[in-house]
């Protein structure tokens, strides 16, 4: 009998090591390692033994269908033919993207030197990025929805990297048909701050860099939910208005967007909490003087970069308690050497920053030592 067992032990011995050995290709080892999303909820991955399925499910509003992605290693067949799929060969040595949000997450693994064109490239404020601009290593490839094909074509990247407000794509279909191809990234579109960071992920697997946005990603989200346990017990909960005037309309941050969830997260009472919308809300300034004018902080308001140059813009504005009594907060004071405003470029990429910003201003005794990154009181 015990004969009997050892033998059973050692036949499914051997069977796993066989399986073990079958799956362990060295390219797909290198180049396509597992990968899991955990606040993202705009793409999926999905793991396989010779390639990976990348599935964005929200490019833009009201998507009608997901992009997918098939990703193999560079010197491998390609895994099966699908009409409805874009084929990579990975890793990419060459890109193209055109949202400044992607630039920190290149920086953070390494890979800005692959980076060949951008369009609008004074958008860019990260100094590694701009001396790469500085030296002819970046190319300007004009607007986002109007690349320059010729110079594109010159360029040869193995990916564009683009995204779409709307879901007009003309420009990225006609690079698409060169041959060049195009994926979207859907990252601004997610709900919590964390799920906008993980999108450094669905990058990283362009390049083969997935263990390290892994390990990047799980730092941010340390520090991020450490601010959240931080903020989470203490009893007073300031009152925050959000959000600015443009032309007539006020837009005010919906209860269910990535600001709000900050603001909770920080532990204040926001006025828009209860609402659902994910988006902005459009009000009028009455509405939003009835509920905002006893607000003891307001957290956001645009561009302005003083408290003269925010009435200028409105004189109404004095009515606001907030305004009255100097507590007005500003992401628009810190900016790059092209004016760029670096909140909209590495905000995305740091929620645990903006968080600790938000706690700093609302629970002051709570971070006694940090200084905010982001938001800055108006003089």
């Amino acid at each position: 009998m015990r004969t009997l067992l050892q033998f059973s032990f050692l036949f499914l011995l051997s069977i796993s090591c066989k399986k073990k050995e079958e799956n362990s290709d060295p390219l797909t080892a290198m180049y396509l390692s597992a990968q899991k999303i955990e606040y993202a909820t705009g793409f999926t991955i999905q793991n396989y033994k010779d390639y990976k399925k990348i599935k964005v499910t929200t490019p833009w509003p009201d998507a009608k269908q997901d992009l997918t992605y098939i990703l193999y290693p560079k010197g491998t067949k390609k895994p099966f033919y699908s009409a409805n799929s874009i084929f990579i060969e990975v890793p990419i040595e060459r890109v193209v993207v055109t949202s400044t949000t992607d630039i920190p997450m290149l920086e953070y693994m390494n890979l800005e030197n692959h980076l060949v064109g951008f369009p609008h490239t004074n958008y860019i404020s990260s100094e590694k990025t701009r001396a790469l601009i500085d030296k002819g290593k970046i190319k300007e490839l004009g607007k986002e929805y109007d690349l320059n094909t010729e110079v594109v074509l010159e360029l040869s990247p193995e990916v564009i990297i683009g995204f779409s407000a709307t879901g007009d794509t003309k420009a990225y279909d006609l690079i698409q048909k060169t041959g060049i191809p195009v994926v979207m990234n859907g990252s601004w579109m997610e709900k919590h701050p964390l799920g906008r960071a993980e999108w450094i992920k669905f990058i990283a697997a362009f390049f083969g860099k997935e263990t390290i946005a892994e390990d990047i990603f799980q730092n941010i989200k340390k520090e991020y939910n450490r601010a959240v346990t931080l903020a989470e017990n203490v009893k007073k909960s300031p009152t925050v208005l959000s959000g600015s005037m443009f032309k007539d309309i006020w837009y005010v941050p919906g209860g269910n967007s990535f600001m709000a969830q900050f603001l909770k997260d920080a532990n204040t009472t926001y006025l828009w909490a209860d609402n659902n919308h994910s988006g902005s809300l459009t009000l009028n300034f009455e509405s939003v003087l009835e509920k905002g004018q006893n607000a003891e902080l307001w957290i956001g308001v645009g561009n302005s970069k003083s408290l003269e140059e925010l009435k200028e813009k409105n004189l109404r504005y004095e009515a606001f308690d907030a305004f009255k009594n100097k507590n007005v907060y500003s992401y628009s004071l810190k900016t790059g050497a092209k004016e760029g405003l670096i909140y909209y470029e590495l905000g995305p990429m740091r929620p645990d920053l903006i968080l600790k910003d938000i706690i700093k201003i609302v629970h002051p005794e709570l971070l006694i030592d940090y200084e905010p990154y982001f938001f800055k009181k108006l003089n």
